[in-house]
């Protein structure tokens, strides 16, 4: 994403544009499902002096106006992404951690549809898959 595409999807989303939201934006766009340290870190490199304080109000600004989503596989720390608003899922290497997207379950998928909803109007589906990725899966053969 460029520098212009970054301050227009701040401008869209009616947040103000300032170096902070921007260098946490264009992190979070280069590293999907990164912590906030690795999304310090990248930030960093635009803005050395970038504090914690910094990245954490504005990966908040950012989740709240739904340019970011902020996601905790159990036994993980937050993680963040761009891909938002397309309801997707998440599949975790319980080895190594790696986080890849997985588009919505197609066909009939019984599981995603509750057998009571208690009154609730359900407008999501979080789903998490676990496994083992390719590079992890040999060494528990």
């Amino acid at each position: 994403m460029s520098p212009t595409d970054v301050e227009q999807s701040l401008r869209d989303a009616g947040l103000r544009v300032t170096r902070q939201r921007s260098a946490v934006l264009t992190a979070v766009t280069a590293h999907p499902h990164a912590d906030t340290t690795t999304i310090i870190d990248s930030a960093r490199e635009t803005i050395p002096e970038l504090s914690h304080q910094a990245v954490y109000d504005a990966l908040k600004a950012l989740t709240e106006s739904g340019l970011v989503r902020c996601i905790e596989p159990a036994g993980s720390v937050a993680r963040y992404e761009t891909r938002t608003g397309d309801n997707h899922h998440h599949l975790v290497c319980r080895d190594c951690g790696r986080i890849v997207d997985i588009d919505c379950a197609i066909g009939a998928s019984p599981c995603l549809t509750p057998s009571h909803d208690h009154g609730f109007v359900i407008d999501e589906a979080e789903v998490v898959f676990w496994g083992l990725c390719p590079s992890c899966a040999p060494t528990h053969s």
